[in-house]
């Protein structure tokens, strides 16, 4: 699982990665949609007449599934090298397993989850009519078991209140969380695990930048109906959130370089995730805000601690509770925890150093625990 960072300077700093052509991000200048559209124009299929042009191409839908063989193999968590599925990855247990070839989905299957593996469209195709190139843009189209991705169907992504279907590595779909930092939208959304709502924020902020001049005229819950913003407040706060919560790991960057040696363009977002904000930098500002109200609300202690045992004190609702060691593993997770006097112990933690995340209606909070 990747590594938790505790700060989001360091999400805003300008890091990029390797493997970036030379000059590809020259003329990625000026802030707000400014930038974004000069991203548009560097990632974009069209000649727009700037230093370095790379023109985008289209592989195909069917060309997605040679794109997989070096885009969305798993060297990251079993390291086995079978299809890494977002939908069914379990970084710290069991899993389906999809050998390439032997369980691509060949019109059978699909029932039951581990069957079958196709190819899912992060932003639904019915959005855009099916039409190319989005139709086969891998960017935003992803490997998935076909019966997770079935039942996800064209619902948007969100916060879920109460799960009406979980699947096997704690995806799942529900009623949206309509508050905090989820507010305004009430109806069915699907969730993925926390280990890819990063990777599922920036696949969506580069659909909504790379398609921008067309974006304004597609239907669908996440859209405003512009083609600046994109997305409506609601949406685009999950969106911001996630990128901050879950920042770019290591499967993300490998990702873009195969699918660069293939389409011959690149998620500018994964290259530099500080554009998100210099994009949309009051909606950040909010959430940064928000985020830091939270944590001073939330009181752990005795922080550090010789009892092997914390108390978390807050007045938030509280709905989960994520105990992470700090290599980023995931050890311990409490749902809907019942609080006594605004305060809820956890017991008997081992000696170590911890990071602690506790979600309420408002956003999530990420506290340092030592445990002596």
């Amino acid at each position: 699982m990747k590594k938790i960072t505790l700060s989001i300077v360091l999400l805003l700093s300008g890091i990029a990665f390797a493997q970036i052509p030379s000059g590809y991000y020259n003329t990625a200048t000026g802030t707000g949609y400014t930038l974004k559209t000069n991203l548009r124009k560097i990632i974009d299929n069209q000649n727009d007449g700037i230093p370095s042009e790379h023109i985008s191409t289209d592989q195909g839908y069917s060309g997605l599934y040679t794109t997989y063989l070096t885009s969305d193999k798993d060297f990251y968590y079993e390291n086995d090298g079978s299809l890494l599925d977002m939908y069914t990855e379990n970084p710290t247990g069991a899993e389906c397993f999809f050998t390439y070839g032997t369980n691509q989905d060949d019109g059978t299957g699909g029932t039951a989850e581990c069957q079958k593996y196709n190819r899912e469209h992060i932003i639904p195709q019915s959005v855009f009519g099916s039409a190319t190139p989005m139709y086969s843009d891998a960017h935003f189209v992803t490997p998935s078991d076909k019966y997770v991705n079935a039942q996800r169907g064209d619902l948007p992504f969100g916060v879920v209140s109460t799960a009406t279907n979980t699947y096997s590595n704690g995806s799942k779909k529900g009623n949206n969380l309509n508050s905090g930092y989820s507010a305004g939208y009430s109806s069915a959304v699907f969730e993925p695990i926390d280990e890819f709502k990063g990777d599922v924020a920036r696949m969506i902020l580069y659909f909504g930048t790379r398609y921008e001049t067309q974006v304004a005229s597609w239907s669908f819950p996440m859209f405003n109906g512009t083609s600046d913003q994109v997305f409506n407040n609601t949406f685009l706060n999950i969106l911001l959130k996630w990128h901050m919560i879950d920042p770019v790991s290591q499967r993300e960057i490998d990702r873009n370089n195969a699918i660069y040696a293939r389409q011959n363009n690149r998620n500018p977002y994964i290259d530099h995730p500080e554009y998100v904000c210099q994009i949309y930098p009051t909606q950040c500002s909010a959430l940064a805000a928000s985020s830091f109200a939270l944590n001073e609300a939330i009181k752990i202690f005795p922080n550090p601690t010789n009892t092997n045992e914390i108390n978390i004190n807050t007045n938030e609702i509280i709905y989960n509770l994520e105990l992470y060691t700090i290599n980023g593993q995931l050890i311990k997770s409490v749902s809907n925890p019942v609080f006594t006097n605004n305060t809820y112990t956890l017991s008997n933690l081992t000696s170590g150093f911890y990071l602690f995340k506790v979600y309420s209606d408002n956003g999530i909070a990420i506290k340092k625990i030592l445990v002596n």
